[in-house]
């Protein structure tokens, strides 16, 4: 039976039905990650590359009541356009329904709509997680308990390298999440290649990776996958500069009482300023990166099941 609160576009429906490769997309990249006109123009070159390698793109936003699984040309344009656009996390998600808000949907957010329509693969930059500091702030990401129960696999740089890593990857190994190194052992994060903290499971191609999620799901566990997708190597920022920016933004932040879901935003924005707007070019190639690798997994779990 459909829910009146979910809004599939026919042609994520019918991709669905036919047991076509899709993907889904978040829409905080449009809403809350550039300036107009930059976002939209990034929103559409990574629905292009999921074209490009054999899959729908499946953009998750929240409007008029409902949750849209793929965004016509005017919601995406209201959303890299309109001001007080909501970010909507699952906590958020009935509130924004409610009241019928404009809402670009987090990490979190989108994995309800995927799981809502039966997608399988979701591709981001960098998941969120444990917080630096949490001893004293309790500061843990909703995406982690979402990746513990929506059966989907996220393809994404790691997470965000403001966070704590390590307390991120024990997060996920206490919820059962498998995290699968992608061509790598050990756990990227987001902006460098390297976090120096190895990984249990390695995928060498997307044929594995899909494999792995078959295997899952097949057994009856619910729960999804973190596929860990190292920045492209000449895209990579350097460490050093990298971790200095974070210091002196989580220090500003803290300064100017900057905590709870505005603090991911301002220490990103601070960062590329200290970084003279390497950090965003580095984001957007990581980005492109991640939706390429899922597309090639969505391909490759399509044929698996078909097979």
């Amino acid at each position: 039976m459909s829910n009146p609160l979910v809004h599939i576009q026919p042609r994520v429906v019918s991709a669905l039905k036919n047991g076509e490769p899709v993907v889904a997309l978040e829409s905080t990249i449009v809403a809350h990650g550039m300036p107009f006109p930059a976002n939209l123009e990034n929103a559409q070159t990574l629905e292009r590359l999921v074209e490009e390698g054999g899959a729908v793109p499946a953009t998750v936003a929240v409007a008029n009541g409902q949750i849209h699984v793929g965004c016509d040309a005017d919601l995406m344009h209201a959303l890299a356009t309109e001001k007080d656009v909501w970010k909507v996390s699952r906590r958020d998600l009935p509130m924004a329904l409610a009241q019928g808000a404009l809402g670009a949907t987090t990490v979190s957010g989108t994995l309800i709509g995927a799981e809502q329509a039966g997608i399988r693969v979701f591709a981001t930059g960098g998941i969120g997680g444990v917080h630096r500091g949490v001893e004293m702030t309790w500061d843990v990401s909703a995406d982690l308990a979402e990746l513990a129960q929506a059966s989907v696999a996220v393809v994404s740089a790691g997470a965000k390298s403001i966070l704590d890593l390590a307390k991120t990857l024990e997060v996920l190994e206490s919820s059962g999440v498998p995290v699968i190194g992608y061509q790598t052992d050990e756990f990227p994060a987001f902006f460098v290649r390297k976090s120096g903290l190895p990984l249990p499971h390695r995928c060498d191609t997307p044929d594995e990776v899909a494999q792995t999620m078959h295997a899952k799901w097949q057994l009856g566990l619910k729960g999804g996958f973190l596929v860990a997708n190292p920045i492209p190597e000449a895209a990579s920022a350097d460490p050093e500069l990298v971790e200095r920016a974070i210091a002196a933004g989580i220090e500003s932040a803290e300064e100017q009482g900057v905590y709870g879901k505005a603090l991911t935003p301002f220490l990103l924005r601070f960062i590329n300023e200290a970084t003279e707007g390497k950090s965003l070019v580095a984001n957007r190639q990581l980005v492109e990166s991640n939706v390429s690798v899922g597309a090639e997994i969505a391909v490759a779990y399509a044929a698996k099941n078909r097979g």
